[in-house]
């Protein structure tokens, strides 16, 4: 018997996980599900578009294992389709004496997880990949590279039902069953009935995990990360990527300047704590979302341990000068004048019961059901490797 499998989930961890099962069991009827009426529609059509090349995450974690393949899975995957990829590269620095170690444990990080091309500059150098940029020390990561996350979510798309899978958009899930033969997925009008499934939710994985019977944590607190537009007289003052020396406390990597595929240059993210998980005006609120958000233990004991961090980033949302103050230190020729805001998107961060920020991607498997509980950055450049991962695991 043809297996069933449903996948809910239209960003791009959930589409990646259908065409791989497609690719692997070309007898299996897939069908993907979304709320909304497009695909990529929450975190991957709103990140910066990065496609990470390592440098951050613990050797040895699922994150640092993921995000080497996939990297390598992504860029073979958009030459082959003629999506969108630059290897612009990025520079990592830092502007203190007092950041010098940190700078440092980083660099033996990258290099653990193999980083391809990684240099180390000093001021020199740095002003030769890029030219106003400031700093003390910097490391070079030559094979980073900026890509249209919407545009490969779509190409998925198209792929899933080329092989004969179905991707149902508008069609939000209300309730997963656990019944007789399989799952049952209550989604808009009607329900389907499945032998196994996968949640990537995403901003919802808690949700659809207490939806398939799993446990309360961890639960997911929304982040507004907001991004400033550079203006095109000033665009060409960064070639590729400039970030900060990121605090090891937060999974956040600071406030940065970015190159996007269409030659604009954008400043962010920050990370404030939203009001709502998935609208994009800044004046949006859900009682809903508040409500689950200040429920959490995790959200105080967070607060608790934080508070003046978040202040910090709140000072920022609210004035452009604040919020640029840092940045200038990295490109000082950037200044307010030569800004405006862009928008934002809203990331998925896991916190534990005790105020823990789940760093690492966590996916749990029982009873038919595979449930992505925290995948956050770099799940969009993992995502190929992510779907690998997940396929593995589930009973053929």
């Amino acid at each position: 018997m043809e297996q069933r499998i449903g996948i809910v989930g239209g960003g791009i961890v959930g589409l990646a996980v259908a065409r791989e099962l497609l690719r692997r069991r070309p007898g299996a009827e897939v069908t993907v599900l979304d709320k909304e009426d497009r695909v990529g529609a929450h975190q991957t059509g709103h990140n910066s578009g990065v496609v990470h090349a390592g440098i951050y995450y613990r050797p040895g974690s699922l994150k640092a294992e993921l995000c080497t393949r996939g990297r390598d899975l992504l860029r073979d995957y958009c030459a082959e389709h003629a999506l969108p990829y630059d290897e612009c590269g990025k520079v990592v620095v830092a502007v203190e004496a007092a950041e010098l170690g940190r700078f440092d444990a980083l660099e033996r990080t990258a290099r653990d997880n193999g980083v391809p091309g990684l240099r180390r500059l000093d001021p020199a150098a740095l002003r030769e990949v890029e030219p106003y940029a400031a700093g003390l020390a910097a490391l070079h990561s030559p094979r980073t590279a900026i890509t249209d996350y919407v545009a490969v979510a779509e190409q998925l798309a198209r792929e899933i039902t080329a092989a004969g899978g179905r991707v149902l958009l508008s069609t939000p899930v209300t309730a997963i069953d656990r019944v007789t033969g399989g799952v049952r997925l209550r989604a808009g009008a009607g329900s389907h009935h499945v032998d196994r499934v996968v949640l990537c939710g995403g901003l919802q994985s808690d949700r659809l995990g207490r939806l398939a019977g799993g446990g309360a944590e961890p639960r997911i607190l929304p982040f507004r990360g907001e991004y400033l537009a550079v203006v095109p007289a000033k665009q060409g003052l960064v070639r590729g990527m400039v970030y900060p020396v990121p605090d090891p406390r937060y999974p956040f990597l600071g406030v940065h300047f970015t190159r996007r595929v269409d030659g604009s240059l954008e400043v962010g993210p920050n990370a404030v704590l939203a009001p709502h998980r998935d609208a994009y005006r800044r004046s949006s609120v859900s009682a809903r979302d508040l409500a689950d958000t200040v429920a959490w233990p995790g959200f105080w004991h967070l607060a608790a341990q934080h508070w003046r961090t978040g202040v910090r980033e709140v000072r920022g949302s609210l004035s452009v000068r604040a919020y640029l103050r840092d940045a200038q230190r990295y490109v000082p020729a950037i200044g307010v004048a030569d800004v405006h805001r862009r928008g934002f998107g809203i990331r998925a961060q896991a916190v534990e019961r005790d105020g823990t920020l789940v760093d690492d991607f966590r996916i749990e498997h029982a009873d038919g059901v595979t449930s992505v509980r925290n995948a956050p950055s770099p799940a969009a450049t993992s995502s190929l490797a992510i779907a690998e991962h997940v396929v593995d695991r589930i009973p053929a």
